[in-house]
């Protein structure tokens, strides 16, 4: 089994990232931190004639990276009760990919995948959280993804995640699921 982690954080070392480090500690795993490149929004051309065009930016080596993988792990801080803006954008964007002639099987090839989600908030994340956590069901159920479960973790100051014991013993769980896989 083969993981891809997608970092929708744009702090370094912010407390998602770390969670979700502590998920995957031990395990290879291919990193991909989304801040670290320009994904333009969607431009939503999908009942123009000529359809969506290519928006000549880093988000097809992003997905060119992932879909080889088995499981994906999406990990983003909690910004005004939902993923951050980053991981959003990114998530627009398969609109696009489902009609690109480049990425036919794109849909089908997402269903092979199962999916997790990590994500670290301020504002009662256990509970406030739970709406994200919905909305990500959902757009793994379009895709048919399989869900294989979340952690939401407790952190808004550098570091304070680190504190939060329940969601480490959660990410030990899953680390030790993963290994073995």
């Amino acid at each position: 089994m083969s993981i891809a982690v997608i970092y929708g954080g744009t702090r370094p070392k912010g407390n998602s990232e770390l969670l979700t480090d502590h998920a995957v500690h031990g395990i290879a795993a291919e990193k991909v931190f989304l801040k670290d490149y320009m994904i333009k929004p969607i431009e939503d051309m999908r009942h123009s004639p000529e359809g969506f065009q290519d928006r000549n930016d880093d988000y097809n080596s992003i997905i060119d990276r992932i879909l080889p993988h088995d499981i994906i792990i999406f990990s983003t801080p909690i910004y005004w009760y939902s993923m951050s803006g980053t991981m959003k954008n990114f998530i627009d964007r398969w609109s696009q990919t489902l009609r690109d002639a480049n990425y036919p099987e794109f849909k089908k090839t997402l269903s092979s995948k199962k999916a997790y989600v990590i994500a670290v908030g301020g504002d009662n994340p256990y509970i406030k959280g739970l709406p994200m956590i919905q909305q990500f069901k959902y757009i793994f159920d379009f895709m048919g993804i399989e869900f294989g479960g979340y952690i939401l973790g407790k952190g808004s100051q550098p570091g304070d995640v680190l504190q939060d014991k329940e969601a480490f013993f959660a990410a030990s769980q899953l680390n030790n699921g993963l290994k073995n896989l």
